[in-house]
C-alpha cells in the first residue's frame, strides 16, 4: 500500500526530447501509485519551458526539503546520476540511475526497463550500496581552508592554462612523496575509477574495495606511476610555489576552485558515503563487459569445464575457477 507522503524525487536531462518523455511517464507512474513526484528547480524550470504539462510537481526545496525525499530516480547517463548525487548530499535518498545515456556506468537499470524499475520503486524493491566518496579542500598558503566541498567519482588537480605545465609535489598522510611536472593529478574512488581514471591510465577498481586511486596525467618523472592507497590515508597535491600559471579542481566535473601556486588540495574518505539503490546483483565483471564491449569470445568458463568428461584419474578440484 502506498503512502499519499512519500516523495520521489526525480532528475532529468531536459534537454532531449526522450527524456522529457521519459518523465512525463515516471511522473504519471508516481501519482497514479499515490507518491509525491519532486522535481529539482533547475528541471521544473526547464521541463516547464519546453511545454512538458508538468508545471504542478512539487519543487525540491521550495515544496519538499530534502530531507523528505525518500529516492531519486535518474533519467539520463552518468552526468545526471552525478548531478542527483549532489542534489540529495544533504539528505539520506538513494539515487537510482535508469540510463538514457551512453555508457551509463552507473545506472541500475536501461530505458527498456524503466516501467519496471518505477514499479519496484514503489513496492521499494531494492537495495541500498553505499559508496565511498571523497571529500576535498583546498588551502591557501596560510594552510587556511578555502574551499570545502566532496566527489563521487574523482577530484582532479588540472592545469588552467593549455601550454602551461604544473610544477606539484605528492603527499601522502603528511609526508612528502615525489616532486614532478604534469598536466594534472586524478585522485579517484572505486566508483569513479571507470571514468577519468580510467581515460589516464589508472587501474579499474571493484566497488567493494575500499581504496583510492592516485593517477598524475602526462608527468615528466621516473617515479609518478598509478598509486592506490587505503581509505584511511590523506591524499595532497601541493602547486609549487615555482608553477608558472594557475591551476584549477574539478569534483566530478560538476564543482571547481581556482588553483594559485602555493595551493594544497587534500583528499581524504568522506564520512558520508554516497548511496546508490540496486535492483540486479550482477558480478562486476558482467558490468565491465557489457559497457565496454570487452571481448570475451572463447572463455569456456567453469560450466564449460564441468560439463566435459573428465580424463581418468582427474581430481574434483581440477580446473576449479
Amino acid at each position: 500500500m502506498t503512502q499519499p507522503d512519500r516523495s520521489i524525487l526525480v532528475v532529468v536531462h531536459a534537454l532531449r526530447a526522450d527524456t522529457v518523455e521519459a518523465a512525463q511517464r515516471v511522473v504519471a507512474a508516481l501519482r497514479a501509485a499515490g507518491a509525491r513526484p519532486v522535481l529539482s528547480a533547475e528541471d521544473h524550470a526547464e521541463l516547464v519551458r519546453v511545454g512538458a504539462g508538468l508545471d504542478d510537481t512539487a519543487v525540491l526545496g521550495e515544496d519538499v526539503p530534502v530531507d523528505d525525499i525518500e529516492l531519486a530516480i535518474v533519467l539520463g547517463g552518468d552526468g545526471t546520476i552525478l548531478r542527483a548525487a549532489e542534489l540529495v548530499r544533504e539528505g539520506t535518498a538513494p539515487v537510482l540511475g535508469i540510463n538514457l545515456g551512453h555508457i551509463g556506468f552507473l545506472a541500475e537499470s536501461e530505458r527498456d526497463d524503466m516501467d519496471e524499475a518505477v514499479r519496484r520503486v514503489i513496492a521499494r524493491d531494492y537495495t541500498v550500496e553505499e559508496r565511498l566518496a571523497l571529500q576535498v579542500r583546498v588551502k591557501d598558503t596560510a594552510d587556511r581552508v578555502v574551499y570545502d566541498t566532496w566527489a563521487l567519482n574523482e577530484a582532479t588537480v588540472e592545469k588552467a592554462s593549455r601550454e602551461r605545465m604544473l610544477e606539484v609535489v605528492m603527499e601522502i598522510d603528511g609526508r612528502p612523496l615525489s616532486t614532478f611536472g604534469c598536466d594534472g593529478v586524478v585522485i579517484s574512488t572505486p566508483t569513479g575509477s571507470t571514468a577519468y581514471n580510467f581515460s589516464a591510465g589508472g587501474p579499474v577498481i571493484w566497488p567493494t574495495v575500499q581504496a583510492i586511486a592516485v593517477v598524475p596525467l602526462s608527468a615528466h618523472a621516473l617515479f609518478a606511476k598509478p598509486l592506490v592507497v587505503g581509505p584511511e590515508h590523506a591524499v595532497a597535491i601541493e602547486l609549487l610555489e615555482r608553477t608558472n600559471g594557475q591551476g584549477i579542481l574539478w569534483c566530478d566535473g560538476r564543482r571547481s576552485h581556482d588553483l594559485p601556486p602555493g595551493a594544497r588540495v587534500v583528499v581524504r574518505r568522506s564520512d558520508r558515503p554516497v548511496r546508490l539503490a540496486r535492483l540486479h546483483h550482477g558480478a562486476f565483471t558482467d558490468r565491465l563487459v557489457r559497457k565496454f564491449h570487452l571481448p570475451v569470445e572463447g572463455w569456456r568458463g567453469p560450466a564449460a569445464i564441468a560439463a566435459a568428461p573428465k580424463r581418468p584419474g582427474a581430481s574434483d578440484f581440477e580446473g576449479d575457477a
